[in-house]
């Protein structure tokens, strides 16, 4: 078992096939075919299943696979520590809830790339439940989510408070009391998010009941709120970003008290120099929000 091969075997099994490995690898599929072949005599496992045109892991890749990604995010780390320069560079991946990625993310990342263009970005959305196991499994280097858990393997920094607007069409009539959302329909991201639970919490303390819909999109809530179909609570920095294309009006109330963001990274990866400047770019950037 040598890293080349980990390499080969790590890019299949995010790939789900060897045709598209060989492409990222630039490498030909022969190649690769053999050389997980070898793997799997030395290991004396099956890694994969062909199914279709593609490949599915198996319950041993799997595991491998949690090791493969280890391995390789060490070695990384490794040379870094050895460049004589360890300025930013190679790829970083980051991750984010959707409201971070729509609302205060953008110029965060215009500014990094604007600043360190050595630096290979690779961005992706997800729930925060799925960002922490991402980075805690190597899979992310950093995330940026709006909620904090117990993670031995996750370290939790302060980013910024996200203050919160109720949004709804011009037409959906004035809001300025709780009661007011009574015969509305709201819609809100499900159990878990940490917006809904502030929204929750304010209207149990006025003992207002209302009919809350599930929609895990910030883009299909806006839809919905815009044709006035209903309302909902947002980040103020997804609010900055639509308010005028979006059709919409906010209102704030001093009740909503504004909700934690953290960067988490892993703990047990210290130097790595593309996370760290992004992470205090992160910082000032949002310092004043």
């Amino acid at each position: 078992m040598d890293l080349s091969q980990l390499k080969m075997f790590k890019t299949v099994a995010e790939q789900g096939s060897i045709a598209r490995a060989s492409e990222m690898l630039h490498c030909v599929p022969s190649n690769i075919t053999n050389r997980i072949k070898l793997l799997e005599t030395e290991l004396g496992v099956s890694l994969f299943i062909r199914k279709g045109r593609g490949l599915v892991i198996t319950p041993s890749g799997e595991r491998l696979l949690e090791y493969a990604s280890k391995i390789l995010t060490y070695c990384q780390e490794a040379r870094r520590a050895l460049e004589p320069s360890s300025e930013p560079a190679g790829i970083l991946r980051i991750g984010a809830i959707e409201s971070a990625a729509t609302g205060r993310l953008p110029r965060v990342l215009s500014k990094f790339h604007q600043s360190y263009p050595a630096v290979q970005v690779q961005f992706s959305t997800g729930t925060w439940q799925q960002l922490v196991n991402d980075v805690a499994e190597h899979k992310l280097d950093c995330a940026v989510i709006a909620t904090k858990d117990d993670h031995t393997d996750i370290t939790y920094v302060n980013a910024h408070k996200e203050s919160l607007v109720l949004i709804a069409s011009p037409y959906a009539g004035k809001i300025s009391v709780p009661q007011d959302l009574k015969g509305k329909r709201i819609y809100m991201w499900p159990h878990g998010c940490p917006y809904r639970q502030a929204l929750e919490r304010w209207v149990n303390q006025n003992q207002v009941t209302v009919d809350i819909t599930n929609i895990a999109s910030y883009g299909t809530i806006l839809g919905c709120v815009s044709s006035g179909a209903g309302v909902s609570l947002v980040p103020a920095g997804f609010f900055e970003q639509f308010k005028r294309t979006g059709n919409i009006k906010g209102y704030t109330f001093t009740e909503l008290f504004p909700v934690q963001n953290y960067f988490i990274k892993n703990s047990r990866i210290d130097l790595h120099p593309a996370r760290n400047a992004f992470e205090t770019l992160l910082r000032a950037e949002l310092n004043d929000v």
